[in-house]
């Protein structure tokens, strides 16, 4: 992301600063071609009015019609459930659009929510989505997006486990030391320049503090304290998903399962597959899948590192709610899909996009914004939008998003 970007992203921030605390602080700012300053629009900016319609005015007064990019704060929804930002694009040409956060309120997807249908949405860095929801801290915390709801995901983070795992092994990381070294590698450079140790005994301490993170969240794991307990529906999802998209019978394949988690979903969707493998980091979910499938083969290792599967090996891969995991590396991970797949091979890979709302018994899609309380409904369209330049880029072809109730499926097929 350009400095330039991220400069007109913290304007619209601190514009939207201005706007009483009683309101949802928004800001938005319309830049030209050549990186200038059009107009710029905030919440209260005039008594009573939201930032669309002052920023409306502004164009009809100024005869403006086009720009290259709008900054906004939040995708804010009118009094009538439709996106502000979909009724400005029926007045003015736009080229780029960066948002920040959805509107507290929405708490399902809307057929005309551009961060889906829009080729040139951008989003909003951590850091700087961090401090628009300090500025709207209230009106989140009391929206269906704020995961207090949703104990099981706020007790049980994999951040904090592979932090105090690593405390126990003597090595004392900072909440913020490991959000500034999200991968397996960077955390392990961290750790052996604050330590001065060898690199191989730094990374050796981060995968098991990882593997073992993993291994207590979900060693345990039943859907009760998952989407999976209200969409009753999700076997049946990815099997239609699956014979729509693919001609082959899913029995038929010889197929990789990477990420099986507590290994409850292997045996529901793949019990009748005589050829395949099983992959996970953590060796809980493995056990587990061979008392349940003794045929099957199961490996210990992490996506980014199937070395000790051959080229061109596998039918299928498939990888389910495991992409947008903590520590995943998404960029090695499908490299080394595409490598074992033989050509003309398969894979389908689905982000997990859905937490549980136990009091109001429902589901409210979305992913959680590392380091906050907040789910953030458009962050598994953008790690599924991420997915798909990473195929395009490791050679795959025929790149399709399909959303459900609870996850995205991606899907594609090899190229060799």
């Amino acid at each position: 992301m350009s400095q330039n970007s991220v400069k007109w992203m913290n304007y619209s921030i601190t514009i939207a600063q201005q706007a009483d605390s009683s309101l949802l602080r928004t800001g938005s700012v319309l830049v030209s071609k050549d990186n200038k300053l059009i107009c710029s629009a905030y919440t209260g900016e005039e008594y009573g009015l939201t930032w669309y319609p002052i920023l409306l005015n502004k164009l009809r007064k100024f005869k403006i019609s086009g720009a290259q990019s709008i900054y906004i704060t939040i995708n804010t929804l009118s009094q009538a459930h439709t996106f502000d930002l979909v009724a400005l694009l029926t007045k003015i040409h736009i080229n780029e659009i960066y948002i920040g956060l959805p509107d507290p309120t929405l708490s399902s997807y809307l057929d005309d929510d551009l961060v889906i249908t829009h080729n040139s949405v951008y989003r909003y860095p951590d850091k700087l989505q961090h401090k628009i929801l300090e500025s709207n801290v209230q009106l989140y915390a009391e929206s269906s997006q704020s995961i207090k709801y949703s104990p099981y995901y706020s007790n049980n983070r994999i951040s904090n486990l592979v932090i105090a795992n690593l405390q126990s092994m003597g090595f004392s990381i900072s909440k913020d030391e490991l959000n500034a070294n999200k991968h397996r590698h960077e955390l392990s450079a961290f750790i052996c320049q604050k330590y001065q140790l060898d690199f191989q005994r730094a990374i050796n301490a981060v995968n098991n503090a990882i593997a073992e993170a993993f291994n207590s969240k979900y060693g345990a794991y039943n859907y009760s304290d998952d989407t999976r307990s209200l969409d009753s529906t999700w076997k049946e999802c990815f099997t239609s998903f699956y014979e729509r998209r693919f001609k082959k019978p899913l029995t038929a394949n010889c197929i990789l399962n990477v990420g099986v988690g507590s290994g409850q979903e292997a045996s529901i969707l793949f019990s009748h597959c005589t050829c395949i493998t099983f992959v996970d980091i953590a060796q809980a979910g493995l056990e587990r899948v061979r008392k349940e499938m003794p045929d099957s083969h199961i490996i210990v290792s992490s996506a980014d590192d199937l070395s000790s599967i051959a080229d061109d090996s596998y039918d299928l891969y498939v990888s389910l709610r495991t992409y947008n995991s903590s520590f995943f590396d998404i960029k090695g991970a499908i490299s080394e899909a595409h490598r074992v797949l033989k050509a003309n091979a398969a894979i389908i890979v689905s982000i997990a996009n859905g937490f549980l709302y136990p009091e109001k018994h429902c589901i409210i899609p979305g992913l959680i914004i590392p380091g906050t309380e907040f789910v953030d409904i458009y962050r598994g369209m953008d790690t599924a939008k991420l997915l798909c330049t990473e195929l395009l880029r490791a050679g795959f072809k025929d790149i399709q998003i399909s959303p459900t109730n609870t996850e995205i499926f991606v899907s594609a097929i090899a190229i060799k």
